[in-house]
């Protein structure tokens, strides 16, 4: 059995390190600490110059629910066509309705745009309102992955539902389990779900270079400190891809 391991990044040293560790390719993303947002092109470019890694890049405007208005949407059409020419491998994206299905017209206007970009839905799939409604819909729109925890915080915490998906997709599109993911839990994880993709971010907390330090000046969210560095760690990336090949 050939497994994929996909290392979330917002960095160009995560992504070298992503590589370093022998992940089979890397979700580009800004602001994982709120989620993940779209990266900018610079970035890309920078981890396009510097790995060899396949690159999905994460298409989600802002932080926040998966409805968007026109501005926002317009925005997210911009942004395939640029990664389309700047010869991306896939995207990562989801557009729900008020009702909790996918907006079928706006995922299919960028799948459209995408043209022979790989398209996964991410997890907007773990807040829709049904998972086998949603996964029927992503089938029916050609996506080749849907990224989920199984409904839940965690994939481990989703992993019946996880197990179920897999069953129901049978072969039609890549289930891919994400959230809470680590070597430990790749080990019991995949033979009770069959899934056969993991994502993971594998940080490290790295302490800030910097020797003079405000205390008690939040630029985010509160409780996050600014002198803490989050980023992949490929030693983490390299056990899980050892755990995944002993399977």
């Amino acid at each position: 059995m050939k497994y994929i391991l996909e290392a979330c990044v917002d960095s160009v040293r995560s992504a070298i390190e992503a590589q370093k560790g022998g992940a089979d390719r890397v979700e580009l993303c800004g602001n994982l600490i709120i989620g993940g947002t779209s990266p900018g092109k610079a970035l890309f470019q920078q981890v396009r110059k510097y790995t060899d890694l396949k690159i999905r890049v994460l298409l989600r405007p802002r932080f926040g629910d998966f409805c968007y208005d026109d501005y926002e949407f317009a925005m997210m059409q911009e942004d395939t066509q640029m990664y389309r020419e700047l010869g991306a491998d896939g995207l990562v994206t989801g557009i729900l309705t008020p009702d909790g299905t996918l907006n079928m017209q706006q995922m299919k206007a960028l799948a459209d745009t995408a043209g022979k970009m790989d398209v996964a839905l991410h997890r907007a799939f773990d807040v829709s309102w049904d998972p086998f409604v949603t996964l029927e819909q992503a089938v029916s729109l050609g996506l080749k992955t849907i990224l989920t925890s199984g409904m839940k915080n965690s994939a481990w915490e989703g992993r019946d539902l996880l197990k179920s998906l897999v069953n129901e997709s049978d072969g039609r599109i890549e289930i891919m389990a994400g959230a809470g993911i680590s070597p430990e839990v790749i080990r019991e994880l995949v033979p009770y779900t069959s899934v056969t993709a993991c994502h993971m971010s594998g940080k490290i907390v790295r302490d800030s270079r910097m020797e003079f330090r405000r205390d008690g000046v939040s630029m985010g969210f509160p409780g996050f400190s600014e002198y803490e560095i989050w980023e992949t760690s490929a030693e983490n990336i390299k056990e899980a891809v050892r755990v995944l090949g002993e399977l």
